[in-house]
């Protein structure tokens, strides 16, 4: 049975966190005494990530945010114009709109607009078969005037691999797109128009080292498809929502989870991105990561829960909260929104 076929047994957040906070691996915390890194607080913000919803034309099988053509969750006008009043106020260089598919929120070239116009980097998240549907037309054009980096998730460089992943037809359509952005100047030496790849793992494996898929994606989408990116950045699957799913429908979460407990990396926790990235909810509730958010942990102490509050002096002295999930982002090599850590 397909992962995005069946109805979600832990949809909430409580159950997810009900799994997860089995006794059976070392806290995270703990993990991090030993290594020294308590408390465990941010550094700064560098990125504000702004998730504008769950809808998304596509159903992936890992998806962590459980998004699809059913969600109807949406950042409204006035919660896109608070990000970027709090945007305004405050010396965050780069703005990462993700989703879902990000460009489905009507306000999302409105907020590219804005960003821009504060003199920020934008990222957009995007799917690459969502830059094809009718209603997007002239999306890339736009993109690239505002020199938005573009970061591509591809789950691999095969057509069967993909699709298993992202459904039939799936890789086609990406390739079209990638396309399509290389004869805008995406990925282009010297265009100034970054276009970085996103590979997630299949299976219930972590990711191979980045430097050498990334070089098997850049000898095989070129030579296949006459494809140039700038980057790729490999991203563990994290235990959460669809994915934890299917780990206990295999019975390979018990497994999974030894993996990531075992690979623990020290130098990949102290680098993880929830320490120098505020993560914006739909709603407009704060969050150290994108994780964080979908497993409903906003952030905790004296920081305010709400963009509306936004307090740039408290928020960069936040303590982070963490969990078990967030062994994923410190196993081998480390993972974050921007790839490896270490």
């Amino acid at each position: 049975m397909s992962l995005v076929s069946i109805q979600h047994p832990l949809a909430s957040a409580a159950e997810q966190l009900r799994v997860l906070g089995r006794p059976a691996h070392k806290p995270f915390e703990r993990a991090l005494e030993e290594c020294r890194l308590v408390p465990f607080t941010a550094t700064g913000i560098e990125v504000l990530q702004i998730n504008v919803g769950k809808l998304c034309n596509q159903t992936c099988r890992h998806c962590h945010v459980d998004a699809g053509p059913d969600r109807r969750e949406q950042m409204s006008r006035e919660t896109a114009e608070l990000c970027l009043a709090a945007l305004a106020g405050a010396a965050i260089p780069t703005v990462d709109i993700t989703g879902g598919a990000p460009e489905l929120n009507p306000n999302f070239r409105w907020m590219v607009e804005e960003a821009r116009r504060l003199g920020r980097h934008v990222m957009d998240r995007c799917n690459l078969s969502v830059l094809l549907l009718p209603a997007q037309a002239g999306l890339i054009d736009f993109l690239a005037a505002h020199r938005v980096e573009v970061l591509a998730s591809l789950p691999y460089f095969l057509e069967q691999q993909t699709d298993a992943q992202r459904g039939p037809g799936v890789f086609a359509k990406s390739v079209e797109a990638l396309r399509l952005l290389n004869a805008a100047g995406y990925g282009r030496p010297d265009s100034g128009l970054l276009l970085n790849l996103v590979y997630n793992p299949v299976g219930a494996f972590l990711p191979p080292p980045q430097a050498s898929i990334q070089a098997d994606y850049r000898r095989e989408l070129s030579r296949r498809h006459g494809i140039v990116f700038n980057s790729l950045y490999t991203i563990t699957n994290m235990p959460i929502s669809r994915f934890l799913e299917f780990l206990l429908r295999t019975g390979n979460y018990d497994r999974y989870m030894d993996r990531l407990v075992n690979a623990f990396n020290p130098a990949a926790a102290a680098g993880v991105m929830c320490r120098h990235t505020l993560s914006v909810g739909w709603d407009g509730t704060l969050y150290d990561c994108d994780f964080n958010q979908m497993l409903s942990l906003p952030v905790t102490g004296r920081a305010p829960r709400h963009i509306r509050d936004f307090d740039l002096e408290t928020l960069v002295r936040r303590r982070i909260i963490t969990g078990h999930h967030c062994y994923g982002c410190t196993a081998g090599a480390g993972s974050s929104c921007g790839g490896a850590l270490a």
